[in-house]
C-alpha cells in the first residue's frame, strides 16, 4: 500500500500560506539581495551546463527558479505550500511546479542532475526528517550529480536582533538564548519553526546521507547584519550603495577562512552523490 505524504507542520504551512510572502524576501531588502546573489554565485559554481535537469525541492514561488530557467536549465519546482506553487506557476514562464514533500518525493530513481534543498533542512526539526529528506534527494540524482542543500546558521538570530536594536530586552534576549542553547526555534513567535545548523552539522548531515566530497559555504559573509540594521534605522534601502558592494566583497573574501562561516545567515552545501 502506497504511504500517504508526509504533513507539513502545521505552523511552518500557516506563516507561508497565510502570514508572509516569500515571493518579496529575497529582493525587497539588502539583506536578501545579497543572499540571492551569493546563492547564485555559488551555485553557478558547481552546476552542470545547460540544459540539465533541476529539481527545486522547497523552491517557494520559484525565485530560484526563475534564473535557472533564463540560464537554460530544465527546471521542476516541488513544494508543499499551495500559495507557493500557484504563485511560481504564474510568475515563472516554464516553471513546472506541483505540490510535494521533501521527505517523499514524486520524482523516480536518478532521474535529475541537480537536486535543491534551499529551504527544507531548516524546517525539518526532527534529524530523522532531514536524514528522509537528504536520502529522497540522493535516489532522485543521477550518479554525479549535484546537491545543493542550505541551512539557517545557528547564530542567524543573534546577529538579526542586534540590528534590529531590541536584543537586550530581556524577553528578546532570552528567546535568543533558547535558540542558541537548543538550535531550534518553536515558531510561537515572529518566525515560524525551524532548525539552525553550524557548518558542521550541515556537513555531517549531508555526508551521513552518502553524499561525496560535502562543502559549505557561508553564503552572505559577516556583514549582511550591517546592511539589516542600516536599513532597519534609516528606513532607506542600500541595495545599490558602496556599503553593498563592501558587504558582497566580504562574503566573498571570507569564504576560504572556515572560522567565519559563523558569521552568515545562512550556509549552503554542495556535494555530489557518488557516479
Amino acid at each position: 500500500m502506497t504511504q500517504p505524504p508526509p504533513e507539513l507542520a502545521s505552523e511552518v504551512m500557516r506563516f507561508y500560506q497565510e502570514t508572509i510572502t516569500e515571493a518579496d524576501r529575497l529582493t525587497s531588502s539588502a539583506d536578501g539581495q545579497l543572499e540571492l546573489l551569493r546563492t547564485q554565485e555559488l551555485l553557478r559554481r558547481g552546476l552542470p551546463s545547460p540544459p540539465a535537469s533541476v529539481l527545486d525541492v522547497g523552491g517557494g514561488p520559484g525565485t530560484h527558479a526563475r534564473w535557472l530557467i533564463e540560464d537554460g536549465y530544465h527546471v521542476r519546482l516541488v513544494d508543499p505550500v499551495p500559495r507557493h506553487v500557484e504563485q511560481a506557476r504564474a510568475l515563472v514562464p516554464g516553471c513546472a511546479a506541483e505540490l510535494g514533500d521533501a521527505r517523499m518525493l514524486a520524482a523516480e530513481d536518478a532521474s535529475y542532475d541537480v537536486v535543491l534543498l534551499l529551504g527544507p533542512l531548516y524546517h525539518l526539526i526532527d534529524a530523522a526528517d532531514r536524514r528522509r529528506a537528504l536520502r529522497e534527494a540522493y535516489r532522485v540524482l543521477r550518479p554525479g550529480g549535484l546537491l545543493a542543500a542550505a541551512g539557517i546558521n545557528r547564530y542567524a538570530s543573534l546577529f538579526e536582533h542586534t540590528a534590529f536594536a531590541h536584543l537586550h530586552k530581556p524577553s528578546v534576549r532570552d528567546s535568543i538564548a533558547s535558540i542558541l542553547a537548543s538550535r531550534i526555534h518553536d515558531g510561537k513567535k515572529a518566525f515560524t519553526a525551524a532548525y539552525f545548523h553550524s557548518g558542521e552539522d550541515l556537513r555531517n548531515e549531508v555526508s551521513e546521507a552518502g553524499f561525496a566530497d560535502a562543502q559549505v559555504f557561508g553564503v552572505e559573509g559577516p556583514a549582511w547584519a550591517l546592511l539589516k540594521a542600516t536599513e532597519q534605522h534609516t528606513g532607506e534601502s542600500v541595495a545599490d550603495s558602496d556599503l553593498f558592494a563592501s558587504a558582497l566583497t566580504a562574503a566573498r573574501l571570507a569564504e576560504p577562512y572556515p572560522e567565519l562561516l559563523a558569521a552568515s545567515s545562512h550556509l549552503l552545501s554542495m556535494a555530489r552523490r557518488e557516479p
